[in-house]
């Protein structure tokens, strides 16, 4: 394949970055990758297995002469980051991130991006419960959806040549208005992440009534369940404090879903039980039939596998 950026610098070593690193490998689309993270620990780790063709002390010296600098830190850390990182980005580089929230970093991001450089928002919609430089693998990103978000003002060329690369990497790419990718993501991933969150911390209560039977007797249900809520904190805390007026939309309308669902256990209406159950399974078979995840026992996932 072709090279699309000679050189990528990685702000942030976890699971996308990791990823993102073992993808561009295999694609062969880059000619450096640069990684950086905060942590002296994480630096180690990564060079030790060889992450990156080069490991950086700190951000500023990851971007120096970079074509693509990708933010792969949480929400809450990208100002102090770009304040750091903006005087020294290259001119005609690309920026990019992989949050979960579009409005907010465009917000806290865009004042510090100099002129001549060309900040495109992205959300890449991958992950697992793991984090860490580890965590990552090449096939991530293979058939899953990458959201690009171009400001008024972006390069067609840029945006194109942006979309050429997650599509190097795998992934199938779609934009979108920053305020669309909030209340979209809000459905798909923010609230049932927070719902996933309650349901374990419920449980979790329950379990020292009942002597932990919860945990030792959990069904499928309860351990996806789980599965979610082990997802990395730090990320989590900052999608809702800012993504907040998206989520409480959908959590106003999820409470109202729930009250009719109470209200029809209470009255035995079983008719509206089996018709919400009807029309909701349709969704399920709607993720199989786009390729979204497979109808294959414990959702195709063998033990040991990170998919």
């Amino acid at each position: 394949m072709a090279v699309i950026y000679e050189r990528v610098a990685l702000i942030g070593l976890g699971l996308i970055a990791g990823s993102m690193a073992h993808a561009m490998r295999r694609a062969k689309c880059v000619t450096e990758i640069v990684g950086t993270a905060r942590s002296a620990e994480t630096r180690a780790i990564a060079t030790e297995i060889n992450l990156c063709d080069r490991i950086t002390e700190t951000a500023i010296e990851a971007v120096k002469d970079a074509d693509l600098v990708v933010l792969c830190v949480p929400v809450g850390a990208m100002e102090a980051v770009m304040a750091d990182i903006g005087p020294h980005l290259k001119q005609g580089a690309t920026l990019t991130d992989v949050g979960s929230v579009k409005q907010a970093v465009i917000d806290i991001v865009s004042p510090h991006v100099p002129e001549g450089v060309h900040f495109i928002p992205g959300h890449p919609l991958a992950g697992t419960e793991h984090s860490g430089p580890h965590s990552g693998f090449a096939t991530l990103f293979d058939n899953r959806w990458n959201i690009l978000v171009p400001l008024e003002n972006s390069d067609p060329a840029k945006v194109d040549q942006l979309t050429q690369y997650w599509e190097a990497l795998g992934a199938n790419v779609e934009t979108m208005t920053p305020d669309h990718h909030d209340l979209v993501l809000a459905v798909t991933s923010h609230t049932p992440h927070l719902i996933a969150y309650t349901m374990v911390g419920v449980a979790d209560d329950l379990a020292r009534v009942t002597e932990s039977e919860v945990v030792k007797f959990s069904a499928a249900g309860f351990r996806d369940f789980t599965r979610i809520a082990a997802s990395d904190p730090t990320m989590w805390r900052d999608v809702f404090l800012t993504n907040k007026d998206a989520t409480l939309e959908i959590l106003g309308r999820f409470t109202e879903e729930l009250f009719a669902l109470q209200r029809a256990i209470r009255q035995g209406d079983g008719d509206h039980l089996h018709d919400y159950f009807t029309r909701t399974r349709a969704i399920r078979r709607g993720i199989i039939e786009a390729g979204q995840d497979t109808s294959e026992p414990n959702f195709g996932r063998t033990p040991g596998t990170k998919d």
